[in-house]
């Protein structure tokens, strides 16, 4: 773990929990992509890059999920590197908070003020083509988050961030999470048709094929909407649909899951509802989902 592992001529990636991608832009100069879940990860990357004479000029944030950005505040204290990210990413990951609180639905409790959603912020630019260090280009891959980035290397390397979930991802949580369904589904299509000699996913190993991997993610998507759209038949308050597919996946709930498998469903219930699987009704002021087949 924290092993730097180069992945072409100037293209390394720092193999941890959540891969920390470092590209040579120059003889001793790099640009990171994603900096870790927080200020300790932070010291084993710069440590890493001392080792060998680099020094970190440049932090791209793939997107402002705290397990990619919780080393950029002491980074950019210690270094003073620039940081940039992709629209509402930027927002986010300068104010924490917003994370937080879109995941919960309000004002988080203590118990989710953590370090798994709310990191120190930093002073982060708006992404752009002059700030983006010479031979790496990006691509837009939303539906895991508001606004996120992969990354191309001109060693033919993709950085695809969380666009595919990992198979032990998909055993262990059965739901990954999702913010807009629809773009997501739109986002595996396009990492499918990538051409690229590596493909580095954040959360799983680095592969020359991934397509494996983005069918298992559109099977499980697909697979909870159906279960969705199942429970509905008869009419089904969210709770309920929550309590079914933890049940289903063999899940155990605690805070944490039901804030994060959650919000997943709530978007899950949006993009149904948009394609007119489901409909929203209201019974003695409760809210059903039902199925828009049903009879």
């Amino acid at each position: 773990m924290y092993e730097l592992i180069q992945a072409g001529e100037r293209t390394y990636y720092i193999d941890s929990p959540s891969k920390i991608g470092v590209y040579r832009a120059g003889e001793s100069s790099v640009c990171l992509i994603d900096s870790g879940i927080d200020k300790d990860v932070g010291k084993r990357v710069l440590r890493i890059l001392e080792e060998r004479g680099w020094r970190p000029e440049t932090i791209i944030n793939t997107h402002s999920h705290a397990d990619h950005v919780g080393g950029n505040n002491f980074l950019q204290s210690r270094t003073g590197c620039g940081i940039y990210a992709a629209g509402e990413e930027a927002a986010i990951i300068k104010n924490s908070i917003l994370n937080t609180s879109f995941v919960c639905g309000g004002f988080p409790a203590k118990a989710m003020r953590n370090k798994l959603l709310y990191s120190a912020p930093s002073d982060v630019s708006e992404l752009a083509r002059d700030s983006l260090p010479d031979g790496l280009e990006t691509l837009r891959l939303d539906g895991h988050s508001f606004a996120m980035l992969g990354i191309r290397t001109p060693d033919d390397v993709w950085f695809i961030a969380d666009s595919l979930a990992s198979e032990t991802t998909l055993k262990k949580y059965g739901i990954p999470f999702l913010y807009d369904v629809r773009k997501y589904l739109e986002t595996l299509s396009t990492v499918e048709t990538l051409a690229g000699r590596l493909f580095i996913p954040s959360h799983s190993p680095a592969t020359s094929d991934v397509k494996p991997l983005v069918d298992a993610n559109r099977r499980r998507v697909l697979d909870i909407a159906d279960k969705i759209t199942a429970i509905c038949e008869m009419g089904a308050q969210f709770e309920e649909i929550l309590k079914y597919l933890f049940d289903s996946y063999g899940m155990s709930m605690d805070l944490s899951q039901y804030t994060l498998v959650g919000c997943t469903i709530r978007s899950f219930l949006s993009y149904l509802n948009d394609e007119g699987c489901i409909d929203a009704t209201f019974e003695d002021n409760r809210l059903l989902w039902k199925s828009s087949y049903s009879t």
